[in-house]
């Protein structure tokens, strides 16, 4: 009667470590064959259950030992491997008091966590072609995929749900689910890069930043009141399920596309994403005994459009320009090492899924691996972000915006998009109403020229100037503003003045 009890009690606390102590030796869930740990010069993290109290496990690689852990109090081992050119394949085994489990077919490369909400959870088999993208993915033997279930829970846990485990990508049904972003984002990084990628997708739609963020994090900013209810958007509540269990694992970095579910408080966004990406970096740093960096790679999408509305001002667009810390450009002083794909001149207003959900999610993928060469790989010479302004010159009713200190050719696509803030002329403050459109009248090479006639007579003056300030500013890659040789858009900005 007590033997079950105790094993229900453990089912429902998911194998809390008090229950691992007089089980046979296994690896942690998330350790799998098939998978891709994180190589050198960083060692893998490895740890798994099984063994009386001090009871030694031996770990071999290939036939040759590396170490021999002691289970601890719960039953727990853990080891840093020896640090592992990429490659492989590999074969790890941990024996324990007659037992032994071994994981084949183990490739060192980069491992990738990609989170966020739906866009980020939208399936391969949503897109258009997605078949062909499959066998591109098929014809990479290095790239390897896994998914956590979705879990909301009020308290971390050691192991998270497995919903697929770590496989080869293939033409069945868990990778026609996997996400999109995810598998494309890797697939257009292979062509660059030489090692393996691991890709893990922990995402769940519909939910905002808090309930991917630690209490730590969340009290870095403006708090929310708490509730008791467990519901996938209450703050922590993923971060517990989905995102903590992972932490002693060795990664590389981080994809996210979030932010929809926020856009209702935009500017407590700025401080939210700065607060959690700090959280993620110093909490997989520490316990993967300091072997994922603590400055890892992250990287983001900037929202894409959703309504086929003109006149939407607020949300989204406030939204992005928090995704950005403010600056409109990343990395910067505040989210250093990260790097993002802009998508708001990427609308699908016939999406079957939805205007919120566009299906082009390659050109995202393409836009995002592209940055992380140039951030998180270091690549010499990968041009990766859009045009951004530098500098403003004001003469009568014209204004011309400078991109990239003249070093960048620009491509005007459209002469719509600026917009003035007609402010008094006592002073350069920008009232809410004030804002009025500037058509782009010329252009040079490297900078826009705006009619700011819209600010006309003696007593107003322009107090600012924005550039695709809109839910949804342009038609399909049609915005005013790209850089001449990437076809990057410029991203959205606004200033005030004085412009000096």
């Amino acid at each position: 009667m007590m033997d079950g009890l105790r094993l229900n009690l453990c089912l429902i606390l998911q194998i809390s470590a008090f229950c691992y102590n007089d089980a046979a030796v296994r690896f942690a869930n998330y350790y799998a064959s098939h998978m891709v740990l994180q190589k050198a010069p960083a060692q893998a993290h490895i740890w798994g259950t099984g063994g009386a109290v001090g009871q030694s496990v031996t770990v071999v690689i290939d036939g040759k030992t590396v170490g021999t852990p002691m289970a601890n109090g719960a039953g727990v081992w853990e080891i840093l491997l020896p640090a592992t050119p990429a490659g492989g394949p590999h074969n790890i085994s941990v024996t324990s008091n007659g037992t032994t489990v071994t994981l084949s077919d183990v490739l060192f490369g980069d491992v990738w966590i990609c989170s966020g909400q739906s866009n980020m959870g939208y399936q391969i088999s949503q897109i258009r072609n997605y078949s062909s993208v499959v066998t591109s993915a098929m014809q990479r033997p290095n790239l390897r995929i896994s998914e956590l279930r979705q879990n909301a829970l009020n308290a971390t846990v050691k192991e998270p749900l497995i919903g697929t485990p770590w496989q080869k990508p293939g033409h069945d049904n868990t990778t026609h689910s996997f996400s999109a972003v995810c598998l494309m984002f890797a697939i257009e990084l292979s062509q660059h890069v030489t090692q393996p990628l691991g890709m893990v997708e922990t995402d769940w739609g519909g939910t905002p930043v808090e309930a991917w963020s630690s209490p730590t994090a969340l009290a870095a900013c403006p708090q929310h009141k708490k509730k008791r209810a467990i519901d996938p958007h209450l703050p922590s509540v993923l971060y517990n399920g989905m995102i903590a269990p992972i932490l002693p694992m060795t990664i590389f970095g981080a994809i996210w596309y979030q932010g929809e579910s926020n856009a209702g408080k935009p500017q407590l966004y700025a401080c939210q994403i700065e607060a959690m990406i700090s959280d993620w970096r110093a909490k997989f740093h520490q316990a993967s005994k300091n072997q994922t960096s603590n400055t890892f790679p992250f990287g983001f999408v900037q929202l894409a459009p959703n309504r086929n509305v003109t006149g939407a001002h607020t949300g989204f667009p406030d939204l992005r320009w928090a995704q950005t810390a403010e600056y409109g450009y990343v990395p910067n002083p505040t989210l250093k090492n990260v790097f993002m794909a802009v998508a708001m001149d990427l609308p699908d207003y016939a999406s079957p899924y939805g205007t919120i959900h566009p299906r082009t999610k390659e050109d995202v993928a393409v836009r995002l691996a592209l940055a992380a060469r140039g951030v998180a790989y270091g690549q010499q010479n990968i041009d990766f972000k859009g045009p951004f302004p530098t500098h403003f010159s004001q003469t009568g009713q014209k204004l011309t915006v400078e991109y990239d200190n003249g070093n960048t050719d620009i491509s005007v696509r459209t002469t719509a998009g600026f917009e003035v803030c007609c402010g008094l002329s006592e002073s350069h403050v920008c009232p809410g109403n004030g804002w009025t459109a500037a058509p782009i009248s010329g252009h040079s090479a490297t900078s826009v020229t705006l009619d700011t006639s819209g600010c006309q007579g003696h007593s107003h003056v322009v107090a600012g100037v924005r550039y695709a300030w809109e839910e949804s500013p342009c038609d399909f890659k049609k915005c005013a503003v790209y850089g001449l040789g990437t076809n990057l858009p410029a991203p959205p900005f606004v200033k005030q003045a004085p412009f000096s």
